[in-house]
């Protein structure tokens, strides 16, 4: 083999590493992130439900307005549903009422949109 062979069989070795790697930076990226609100008419105690639902397969976040009764729950769609999030209330005895899903857009982390969604709401 020549010199100028080899070259050229390292650089498309070299671009096809880089393009399986770009491939899968994007997949990681594209995950499908979820806000869900749980209206809890029996919850007294915010510590309860954070303590028992921060272990809940899938939850990313959890925020709870004990003025209000609800939970909302920022969670990988990929991992978990509205079903189990739901069961997971009856673990420790406390049934939970859906109110809403939002499915948030191009986030690695649904922290920054769901505190977006969370305005919107209270403007509206």
């Amino acid at each position: 083999m020549t010199i100028k062979r080899i070259r050229k069989m390292k650089t498309r070795r070299w671009m096809a590493t880089f393009v399986v790697a770009l491939l899968s930076v994007t997949v990681v990226l594209a995950k499908d992130i979820r806000v869900v609100v749980f209206k809890v008419s029996q919850m007294h105690c915010e510590k309860k439900v954070k303590n028992n639902m921060r272990f809940e397969k899938g939850v990313k976040e959890l925020s709870t307005e004990l003025k209000d009764k609800t939970v909302s729950i920022t969670y990988d769609a990929e991992k978990t549903d509205v079903k189990k999030l739901q069961a997971g209330f009856k673990k420790f005895n406390y049934e939970a009422e859906f109110v809403k899903e939002t499915k948030q857009e191009g986030k690695k982390d649904g922290k920054q949109e769901s505190q977006k969604e969370e305005k919107k709401a209270d403007k509206k």
